[in-house]
């Protein structure tokens, strides 16, 4: 062992490391990767939702201009 490994809990810093990425390893094996007939469906709806969240909200913020423009040329 080189003396720039430090030791912590009686184990070596590369030891540590090593582990880590053996850990990452078995975690990645674990997950459950979609189709892509799935991808491609959920790509669309993530779309489509957030097209139309967009159009909502530009509505609403012409309408809340026109209010206060409204309010304006009242009060002047």
């Amino acid at each position: 062992m080189g003396k720039s490994e430090k030791k912590k809990n009686g184990k070596s810093v590369l030891t540590s490391v090593q582990g880590f990425f053996k850990g990452l390893k078995s975690e990645f094996k674990k997950i459950i990767w979609p189709d892509k007939e799935s991808l491609g469906r959920q790509t669309v709806a993530v779309l489509v939702v957030s097209i139309v969240l967009c159009v909502v909200i530009r509505l609403l913020d012409m309408i809340m201009q026109y209010g206060i423009g409204f309010l304006e040329t009242m009060i002047q």
